[in-house]
């Protein structure tokens, strides 16, 4: 083997040593400062600069003619320098004139701050796509769009409103802007044509948790952070030279740039005490919807609990029962606490449900380990120049008396001794004990110089956050026996080990993405098995948009940094980019129905990454399911023109609550009164929902219908599907001809176990209409012990 090698070795040397040597040449910028002509440079002043610049780079290349050929910029009028390309020793040589500020190469920049949008396809290479759902939504201009949350900080760029009209007529909230100056007269409220109201909620928290001071001093202005990150996802303006930490450069901007926004702010407090209680909410929801709001999104939510927090004994469902039914589509987030399955809320079926995936942008750092090798982190990291080796010290190890290693280990507060970690890198695993921005805060606290955050099988997720000190967020396989990532072991089985980590950087396109998020809540639905939840995945891994000065980007009262724009990662983020989406589409379509718009966004959601591989799942790197990410990872472009949607009517929510055994005349006191007769003959599986879930099937076959409504041209669908292991289908029609829009046609869907069949795993499938240009799919979900062997 050693001779095979170095024959090998010996020929491609004598092959490179006869074969002509080409330099490559690469973009270098040369950066001579400023000019000396002044701010207004003349004709002739630009000219002499130019001919400066082929005067420098001539004294090097060895003539004029060949400096004219490199340069291809010549910054001549402001900035001082020029642009060509060279060979790494010519921009050497450059280098040693004493004119030259710096001479470096080029690098790509593109505007991705909320690179949300650039990977739902509505930019590229920074600019706005002809073809985007921007461009056909028109931006989402005059949507309005209601936030239930923290509030907001008014102040932010992404709230101003230049080159707006005059607030929309069917806007019926008046003036009431309870937002008020920093300064000067109290009465002096910061609403304009962009943030057109703002309101408080806080009876039922101040009846919980005691009062909030005195009513002059109560606003709707955010010290969170929350509320006006999610809000400026949704709907905030173009604003440019936006990055956190210097992180992530570019522009930020909302689903719908050009909507007018109202704030509802019924979350108060900080850490233990915060809390949005269900009489705020209700209160919220009744006020946004008289005042004409058309969309609500709503980034907060309980925990599932069967039989207790049921479709009408929850303040969200309730209200945003009534909001849907006065054609206002609410939004909300499908939770955070994945990846244990039947945890996702927000679940009754007017509710568009949102959970959250990753986008093609990633923010790591490099931790090289005394034994030479490099770990690749996800970080924010900015004060980590030197590359001197720091001593490493494991949690557990540097624990107080008092402490177990467990505690200590997750780096709880309170349970290290500053003795032991001070001047030291610490490692502490992820845990779900502690904000991982408390971790940071502790580790702070004893003196560590940087902290590498460990995440674990309980929750295997990595997020970049701005910590308290620079820190990096490895995987759960870079651990003591593990064989994935053997290189961190040194970490734990060497006695005096050592490290340093570099700054973050942003990379991307990322593959694969999107993945779902490990944190993000999951089915099955366990308050109404029948219908998926959640009903799709949007962004919701690290994303930036504005922020409250009032609060520090941690949220911890330690932390005096303030940030304009922040990083934040969570379906609270997932929502609001939907409730954008909806914007676009509510502008393009303003007679469409709440559940039109759903079924829009659900049936062109896809379930392939951007390697063209099935979406998998964050946790434990298999493939995802329905119970995942519903019917998929949102889609904008194509659900700008759907084909066919399903369509939902008050009618159908009332009969979903007959058939959920509900009195008749509960169902008439939530239709406004008025008497309701429940169907005898109603089937749940006839309920007209984009996705079809099937959670009782026995040994004889089940049917269902479904209707949809053609909301394009004249055209012919075909269907095509994939049935759920050991599950036959069978479809009537297998075709549905249109003769004009807005046709509605009926199809069934016949589905019986085989003989393969097991109960003890979920199976799912896809139903699939195309005419030859729209895909319109739903997912066919089997939950396990739904199927009963033949």
């Amino acid at each position: 083997m050693f001779q095979l090698l170095l024959s090998s070795f010996l020929l491609c040397s004598f092959l490179q040593l006869h074969q002509p040597v080409y330099a490559i040449k690469k973009s270098y910028v040369v950066y001579l400062g400023s000019h000396s002509h002044g701010p207004k440079p003349s004709p002739a002043d630009m000219e002499f600069a130019t001919s400066s610049h082929y005067d420098l780079l001539a004294s090097v290349l060895g003539s004029h003619e060949r400096a004219k050929e490199a340069i291809f910029y010549s910054y001549n009028r402001h900035i001082n320098g020029f642009a060509a390309l060279l060979e790494e020793h010519e921009a050497a040589e450059i280098r040693k004139n004493p004119k030259v500020v710096s001479v470096f190469l080029g690098q790509s920049h593109k505007l991705h701050t909320t690179r949300s949008w650039g990977f739902l396809g509505q930019e590229k290479n920074g600019r706005v796509r002809a073809d985007s759902a921007w461009v056909k939504g028109r931006f989402g201009q005059n949507v309005i769009i209601g936030s239930l949350d923290t509030g907001v900080w008014p102040e932010s760029k992404s709230f101003r409103d230049v080159g707006y009209g005059p607030i929309p007529k069917r806007w019926r909230g008046g003036s009431k802007c309870e937002l008020y100056s920093l300064s000067g007269p109290r009465n002096r409220t910061l609403c304009n044509r962009k943030l057109i109201g703002a309101r408080t909620f806080h009876n039922g928290y101040e009846t919980k948790h005691g009062s909030l001071g005195p009513r002059s001093g109560i606003s709707s202005r955010d010290i969170v952070g929350h509320g006006t990150h999610t809000l400026s996802t949704a709907g905030g303006n173009f604003v440019r030279k936006v990055s956190v930490l210097n992180n992530g450069n570019g522009t930020a901007k909302g689903g719908s740039p050009r909507a007018r926004l109202a704030v509802y702010k019924v979350c108060w407090g900080r850490d233990s005490a915060e809390d949005c209680t269900e009489e705020d909410v209700i209160s919220a929801f009744d006020r946004a919807i008289d005042d004409g709001v058309d969309i609500l999104s709503v980034s907060i939510g309980g925990i599932a609990v069967p039989n207790v927090n049921d479709m009408l004994t929850n303040g969200i469902s309730i209200g945003s029962f009534h909001a849907v039914s006065r054609g206002i589509i609410v939004v909300a987030a499908a939770g955070n606490d994945g990846p244990e399955p039947k945890t996702v809320c927000n679940v009754a079926p007017w509710i568009f449900t949102i959970a959250s995936g990753s986008i093609d942008r990633e923010f790591s750092n490099n931790i090289t380990l005394g034994n030479g090798q490099v770990v690749q982190g996800t970080s924010l990291a900015t004060n980590s120049t030197s590359q001197t080796f720091i001593p490493v010290v494991i949690a557990g190890n540097a624990r107080l008396p008092n402490a177990s290693f467990q505690d200590a280990q997750l780096c709880n507060t309170g349970t290290l001794d500053p003795t032991k970690v001070r001047g030291r890198i610490l490692i502490c695993q992820r845990g779900r004990t502690l904000r991982p921005v408390g971790k940071g805060a502790e580790a702070k606290r004893v003196g560590a110089l940087q902290m590498i955050l460990q995440s674990d099988k309980e929750l295997n997720t990595r997020t970049a956050d701005p910590q308290p000190v620079d820190s990096s967020n490895v995987p759960q396989d870079a651990g003591p026996g593990v064989n994935k990532n053997k290189s961190v072991s040194y970490l734990y089985e060497n006695k005096n080990p050592v490290a340093f980590m570099n700054n973050a950087k942003t990379f991307m396109p990322k593959r694969p993405a999107p993945i779902v998020s490990a944190f993000s809540s999951r089915g099955p639905n366990v308050i109404l098995p029948s219908i998926l939840k959640p009903d799709v995945t949007a962004p919701g891994h690290h994303i930036i948009a504005a922020y409250s000065s009032a609060a520090s980007p941690t949220n911890l009262d330690s932390d005096e940094r303030r940030f304009d724009y922040n990083i934040l990662s969570g379906t609270s983020q997932a929502c609001p980019h939907v409730s954008g989406i909806a914007g676009l589409l509510k502008t393009r379509h303003p007679d469409w129905s709440p559940a039109m718009i759903k079924s829009a966004i659900m049936t062109t959601a896809s379930v392939l990454d951007n390697t063209n591989r099935p979406i998998t799942d964050e946790q434990d790197g298999q493939v995802a399911t329905p119970f995942h990410y519903g019917t998929g990872y949102v889609k904008p472009n194509p659900a700008m023109d759907p084909g066919l949607v399903y369509d939902l009517k008050p009618s159908d929510y009332l009969n979903l609550l007959c058939f959920s055994a509900y009195k008749e005349r509960i169902i008439e006191a939530i239709n406004y009164n008025r008497p309701y007769k429940c169907p005898k003959s109603y089937r749940l599986e006839d309920f007209n929902y984009p996705s079809i879930t099937v959670p009782f099937l026995g040994a004889k076959p089940v049917n269902l219908t479904r209707t949809v409504t053609n909301v394009g041209p004249p055209s012919t669908y075909t269907v095509n599907f994939k049935p759920p292991r050991g599950i036959k289908v069978v479809v009537i029609p297998t075709t549905l001809t249109f003769q004009r829009t807005k046709q509605q046609k009926r199809y069934t869907v016949i589905l019986q176990a085989t003989r393969s069949a097991k109960t003890s795993q979920h199976s799912f499938g896809e139903l699939t209409w195309t005419d030859g240009k729209h895909k319109v799919r739903s997912p066919i979900v089997i939950p396990q012990s739904a199927k009963v062997a033949m």
